[in-house]
């Protein structure tokens, strides 16, 4: 078993600020990402449901980034929008990339 959890963060977004929302995710991941963040995808889903996912190398990485309002940035870029982010993580328990297994 993997070390790695997936945080969520989502919101309903109001259709007039989604551009807004796709553009804040575009500059902050363009700048330098936090120690310990593996990927992150911007998602949008029906019914103007948005979400952050990000993959960690561990608990302790997304705990650190979590524990400095500075560096939690997704439930800050749906903030902003003046939507109201909810946070799920997830243990990471069996992976699959291509035809690579990572369990």
């Amino acid at each position: 078993m993997s070390g790695q959890v997936l945080s969520e963060v989502s919101a309903l977004v109001a259709p007039e600020r989604e551009a807004e929302l796709v553009t804040s995710y575009r500059e902050l991941v363009a700048g330098p990402l936090p120690d310990g963040l593996i990927r992150t995808e911007l998602l949008r889903g029906p019914g103007h449901r948005w979400r952050v996912q990000s993959l960690w190398r561990d608990r302790a990485a997304l705990e650190a980034v979590r524990s400095n309002p500075k560096l939690a940035a997704a439930p800050r870029l749906f903030a902003d929008v003046g939507a109201e982010p909810e946070l799920t993580v997830f243990q990471v328990t069996a992976s699959q990339i291509g035809s690579l297994a990572l369990d």
